[in-house]
């Protein structure tokens, strides 16, 4: 019998996709093409198979399979080629984002200003970096800061971003079949501004290296510019004062604490440690039960290391370790049942610290990024380096205070 051979074309389209980035679209159309008619040949195939002996149907039915089988991989690359074009995996740039990035390429290596960089002027002094750069920089902020992995992150154009906040209100009650329906009480809404502020690095680069052509000039800023925006940015969520635009920090909306009365839900609830200077194991457990149930789901610890050492000592009445280390890869290590993520700028344990936060934490703060990374080369400052003064705007402010609760260090 006649061995099924897969047409050239397909062949080729496949070959393309595995050694190549080419255009999305181009290559779908092309496979698309290839596959109907290699299915059509097919098919007439199948239909001459069916009608002779068993064998030759039996033959005819795998080939079916074989058939189908084909096409579920096509219609699978087509869903994954679509969207790594979508997120910038595949693919090339645009004209207009190709030139932005050329220019910024070529300011930062001689100082040349373009027509097109000049579209991106940000009014203070320097250029916004392409749209590609500032979501490289975005990804590795990411990477190395623990909080954009636990906070929520909302993505603005404008300084400010303002958000409504039901207050509830609205009347109920019972009512027979026929009885009067009286009106009733409608809910009330009110609203929470989050404001950003700015954040900046100074990279510094010799000459001789901005002109080296192996040198990525949208990595090398990228890395040198994380670090130091996620130990700025890190410790302004946890504590910050909302001073000059800069974030309100997460134990600052604490009861008793300097925005305690700023969101219109209220302060975040408090519960002590049942000790002055330590944090015992009934508190950790007060702790996760004083979390309303409908924020239990998604919710786990965050404190830093020191409390961490602290806390992996507690036990139960029976001499069992509440602590219990993760054995999985990627798994973080439990507590009371719930994952600990450490986070080097909660405080440490000692008299009225806020040592220990637990609950949601996506939905208990947010992180407000505006979108856009400025850069205002300066070769003369530091010579013979060429620094990039490179800055961020970004904001942040408790979402929902009733998401998450605060362990304190008292009696």
């Amino acid at each position: 019998m006649k061995k099924m051979m897969i047409a050239r074309g397909l062949v080729a389209a496949f070959a393309d996709a595995g050694n190549t980035a080419p255009d999305v679209g181009a290559l779908l159309a092309e496979l698309n093409s290839s596959f109907a008619a290699f299915k059509d040949s097919k098919e007439k195939e199948i239909a001459a198979l069916q009608q002779g002996s068993e064998e030759a149907k039996a033959s005819s039915a795998k080939t079916e399979a074989e058939i189908s089988k084909l096409q579920a991989s096509i219609d699978d690359l087509s869903v994954q080629m679509a969207a790594a074009q979508m997120n910038g995996g595949a693919g090339k740039l645009d004209k207009e984002a190709q030139a932005a990035v050329d220019a910024t390429v070529s300011f930062m290596k001689s100082g040349e200003v373009r027509a097109d960089l000049k579209k991106s002027d940000d009014s203070n002094g320097g250029y916004l970096v392409p749209k590609e750069w500032d979501r490289t920089i975005t990804d590795k902020l990411r990477t190395v800061s623990p909080l954009r992995k636990l906070f929520k992150v909302q993505t603005t154009s404008k300084p400010k971003f303002s958000k409504l906040y039901n207050m509830h209100g609205t009347g109920s009650g019972w009512v027979g079949e026929e009885d009067a329906r009286n009106k009733t009480d409608t809910p009330t809404f009110k609203s929470l501004d989050f404001d950003t502020g700015e954040i900046y690095a100074n990279p510094a680069a010799t000459q001789q290296m901005l002109d080296d052509a192996e040198i990525n000039l949208e990595a090398f800023l990228a890395d040198e510019v994380k670090t130091e925006f996620a130990v700025a940015e890190n410790k302004a969520f946890i504590s910050g004062d909302g001073q000059k635009g800069k974030p309100t920090g997460l134990l600052t909306y604490a009861e008793g604490g300097t925005n305690a009365t700023k969101h219109p839900l209220g302060a975040i609830k408090v519960v002590k440690s049942g000790n002055a200077t330590a944090v015992t194991a009934d508190s950790v457990i007060d702790l996760v039960y004083s979390l309303p149930a409908e924020y239990s789901q998604g919710a786990g610890f965050m404190m830093n290391r020191k409390t961490l050492a602290a806390v992996r000592k507690l036990k139960d009445g029976q001499g069992n370790y509440l602590w219990q280390p993760s054995y999985q890869q990627d798994q973080p290590s439990t507590l009371c049942g719930y994952p600990v993520h450490e986070v080097a700028d909660m405080p440490d344990v000692a008299a009225n610290a806020l040592c220990i936060a637990f609950g949601d934490f996506n939905r208990a703060y947010m992180i407000l990024d505006r979108k856009g990374v400025s850069i205002l080369r300066d070769p003369y400052t530091n010579k013979p380096f060429v620094q990039f003064y490179t800055t961020k705007r970004v904001g942040g402010g408790v979402d929902n205070p009733e998401a998450c609760v605060l362990l304190k260090v008292a009696a």
